[in-house]
């Protein structure tokens, strides 16, 4: 008899999970999975996906404006946002049935509750059931994180976005990151009025300054009301259901919605984690080894609950590496160097490698190269919003270090310049490419 019931149990099915769970299986493993929401975890289900057809949607909402200069007659366009709310959930359980699917085919057991971990090589469901496991892997992802302010409960987080009964007229968002940027620029193009609050400076930190800039820049004409150097105080829900919003500085306001995007934290709360002499950082994160082992011989973890990377393709490739590695007999590391990024905003921004700052901060020979151009069809319709992309080189070698984008499909150019940034290419070898004309990628090889 074998002397445990699985060789691998995995606590999470989101994207990690499930390719850890799959390629384990097809190495012969006896795999079990727990989910105590919905496969597919939050890229699929309250993540990038789903956000990534609010961005499609609020698109056409200027592609409908700059119809008119093509010839088309829309003086009869019209927006409902419950067809909008209820086709994207549609689709998510699609997506959903999909990641089920792919564990069935694959003779991965999955336990529809919550687990954790009773013992190392022991994971106890809600129901009370436990399971014996030669190897556990925690892939719970993050958390929304909401500060501690009166009235919080009646704040939004990223999760809720999706299922709102109608769309609000007044939305506050508070944040500067991607999540708070990708949402203000969504429900502005929807109609919504839109203030975006910051404790910091500045939006978008990790990114570029210039390109942040510009996205700040081209926001604020489309409407959008930033306000810095200021935080939530308390939320008070007024007799008409509108809340009223009491900042740290300046005077309250009244809006009908609250989104809290103040970051994500690792998903590990009662997980069981501690007690079974598994280690943590101050944030709550699993500290792992190359190897994504934790301080636990048979306990690993991958995904946004290590806080590494937070991006979902990061974790799918490290779930992949784990399980070729555990019971592939495999040796593969995960090279987080380079990674591309995006943020879905309007313009949606593209980005690899090293910032200007960066590449300065490590005493590089830091030479910049631009293209700050007017989009071909913006031209056309009269809008004067204007793209931008950044080249970051190193004098001493000619190689680019660093390359950012903000301007119409950044993330669609982003992807295959991000092959030339991690193999090395120089300035030199971008020179040397011939344009394709007209196009807004051609001015990746046309940059001075």
């Amino acid at each position: 008899m074998p002397e445990f019931d699985f060789d691998l149990f995995i606590i999470g099915a989101g994207s990690g999970g499930v390719r850890a769970s799959r390629v384990a299986a097809s190495h012969g493993a006896r795999v079990a999975i727990a989910e105590d929401h919905r496969v597919g975890g939050t890229c699929v289900i309250r993540g990038c996906v789903p956000k990534k057809l609010l961005v499609y949607a609020a698109q056409f909402s200027d592609d409908l404006h700059d119809a008119t200069s093509f010839g088309w007659d829309i003086s009869a366009s019209t927006f409902d946002w419950a067809t909008l709310r209820d086709n994207v959930a549609n689709e998510v359980t699609r997506l959903e049935g999909l990641y089920g699917q792919t564990l069935a085919n694959n003779k991965v057991t999955l336990f529809a509750e919550r687990a954790s971990i009773a013992e190392p090589h022991i994971v106890r469901l809600a129901s009370g059931k436990e399971v014996t496991a030669g190897t556990i892997l925690i892939a719970t992802g993050g958390w929304p994180h909401v500060p501690d302010f009166a009235g919080r409960e009646h704040a939004l987080t990223s999760n809720e976005m999706f299922h709102l009964p109608e769309l609000p007229r007044r939305i506050l968002i508070a944040g500067g990151g991607y999540i708070a940027n990708e949402f203000s620029g969504v429900f502005c193009a929807l109609g919504s009025d839109v203030t975006v609050i910051n404790r910091g400076d500045r939006i978008l930190r990790g990114y570029d300054d210039q390109i942040a800039q510009r996205l700040l820049q081209i926001s604020t004409e489309k409407g959008i009301d930033f306000l810095f150097h200021t935080e939530i105080q308390s939320i008070e829900k007024l007799a008409d259901a509108s809340l009223r919003v009491h900042l740290t500085s300046g005077d309250p306001i009244d809006v009908d919605s609250v989104l809290v995007a103040a970051g994500r934290v690792p998903n590990t709360t009662g997980l069981g984690l501690a007690e079974a002499g598994v280690k943590l950082d101050a944030h709550g994160a699993v500290i792992v080894d190359d190897q994504w082992q934790t301080s636990v011989d048979s306990i690993f973890a991958v995904g946004d609950v290590t806080d590494r990377v937070q991006l979902t393709p990061v974790a799918i490739r490290e779930g992949h590496a784990f399980a070729d590695n555990r019971f592939g007999g495999k040796n593969i590391r995960v090279d987080y160097s380079n990674i591309p990024s995006a943020v879905f905003s309007n313009p949606p921004i593209g980005a690899v490698g090293l910032t200007e700052a960066e590449a300065r901060e490590q005493g590089l020979d830091v030479q910049i190269y631009t293209s700050d151009f007017r989009a071909m069809k913006n031209a056309f319709v009269g809008n004067s919003e204007r793209a931008l992309y950044k080249m970051i080189v190193d004098g001493a070698t000619d190689k680019v270090v660093g390359l950012h984008m903000i301007g119409p499909e950044s993330p669609e150019i982003l992807q295959a310049a991000a092959i030339a940034v991690k193999a090395g290419l120089t300035k030199a070898d971008f020179d040397a490419t011939i344009a394709l004309h007209p196009s807004m990628a051609e001015e990746l090889v046309l940059m001075k």
